[in-house]
């Protein structure tokens, strides 16, 4: 009896190390899986940073080392013709030279500089569309010295993203942080500002759901006060642990440069736009044909919504018509999600899949009702002014 008193406690021990370290394992990120089953690198947790004695930080070296390979300068080629900016057409030009077109006049190459994050190992790469739009030629330049010509996978410009490739082996890789971030996080900028050359700057994470800015359709920005400049579009907005925070795309400026205002599409975003990409070639997004804008506070008849967004106008024979939807009703929320304003409609629905059917609360004459509506694929024509709804992303 006396040896079992001995001994439990040990055992005792021995479990609780071993659940704690269970507990610990699984508190790991798992390595997330991508549209085509390729495993991708799994979210680190460990800050890498160094510490004085008394645990003041002293340098983020640590996360810089293991990011900065990942980010890669994209230098883009784009034939020009002067002859496009003079009132004489290409016609009446040879009626005088002949084959012998001046020089002057002739397509000259024009470049531009931009900056992409290596997100696979098999070469695949994320940077803005912007950077790479119009381009006749892309050539990226690894932080090892390397350069290869990039193929475009494929874009979506309504969140101003774009996937591209390059047939390179031995690539580094940032995983995606999907974890979430929060205002006051430390964060660094990678990317390559007025070309030149790789540069980093450190500042912290402003604010974060930042909508409504007019430089996307699609807009959930994380704000940021690291600098970030022309050349750092595509870029790495990354966090002391070395993880993809988010695509670095704009700024807030009236001078050109910094001014402590600047917008990365988070990582949800990127990875949702590149698993689409990869899957389907093209991104596809939910719709429910709607014209929406925000409650108006003084609106006597809004009094009684703290929450919602007003329909202006249904498309006939679309989703929310087809759901029962009508002009004036008010959508308090979808699937369960509160409904604050119209960004926020746009991409919940945005980001949910076609043919998904989802459960609404809609305000009408004072009574709330409980509908469910089939949210469609968004058609390819941009010019309608019904704003589409956005679906949960692949």
């Amino acid at each position: 009896m006396r040896r079992i008193f001995v001994v439990l406690p040990w055992i005792l021990l021995v479990l609780v190390i071993a659940g704690f370290i269970a507990w610990q394992k699984l508190q790991v990120p798992k390595p997330p899986i991508a549209a085509d089953g390729i495993k991708m690198p799994a979210e680190k947790v460990a800050p890498l940073i160094d510490t004085t004695r008394s645990g003041g930080i002293v340098s983020y070296s640590g996360a810089v080392k293991v990011a900065a390979p990942a980010v890669v300068n994209i230098f883009t080629l784009q034939k020009v013709s002067q002859q496009q900016s003079l009132p004489i057409n290409e016609q009446f030009l040879r009626e005088f030279f002949g084959d012998q077109i001046p020089d002057q006049l002739q397509p000259e190459d024009q470049n531009s500089l931009g900056s992409g994050v290596i997100v696979r190992p098999d070469g695949y790469i994320l940077t803005n569309n912007h950077v790479i739009a119009g381009a006749d030629e892309i050539i990226v330049g690894l932080h090892d010295g390397r350069k290869a010509k990039a193929t475009v996978i494929g874009t979506d410009p309504e969140t101003d993203l774009a996937v591209i490739k390059i047939e390179l082996d031995k690539l580094p890789v940032l995983p995606f942080k999907l974890s979430g971030n929060e205002v006051g996080d430390v964060v660094l900028a990678i990317g390559n500002p007025f070309g030149v050359g790789q540069t980093v700057t450190q500042g912290i994470i402003s604010a974060t759901g930042r909508t409504g800015l007019g430089i996307n359709t699609y807009e959930d920005f994380i704000q940021t006060d690291a600098a970030i400049n022309p050349g750092n579009s595509g870029g790495a907005l990354i966090d002391v642990a070395g993880n993809l925070i988010g695509v670095n795309t704009a700024i807030f400026s009236k001078t050109g440069g910094s001014l402590g205002i600047g917008f990365a599409i988070p990582a949800q975003i990127c990875q949702q736009v590149l698993d689409s990409i990869l899957q389907d070639g093209r991104v596809v997004r939910g719709w429910l044909g709607i014209e929406v804008k925000g409650l108006n506070p003084t609106d006597e008849l809004n009094l009684d919504s703290k929450t919602g967004v007003q329909v202006m106008g249904v498309l006939p024979s679309g989703p929310a018509a087809q759901a029962g939807i009508k002009k004036g009703d008010i959508i308090v929320s979808i699937n369960g999600q509160p409904i604050v304003n119209a960004n926020q409609l746009i991409s919940y629905v945005a980001s949910q899949k076609p043919n998904s059917e989802v459960p609404a609360v809609i305000q009408r004459d004072g009574k709330e009702l409980n509908i469910k509506i089939k949210i469609s694929e968004r058609p390819e024509n941009k010019n309608t002014q019904f704003l589409p709804v956005p679906q949960n992303q692949r």
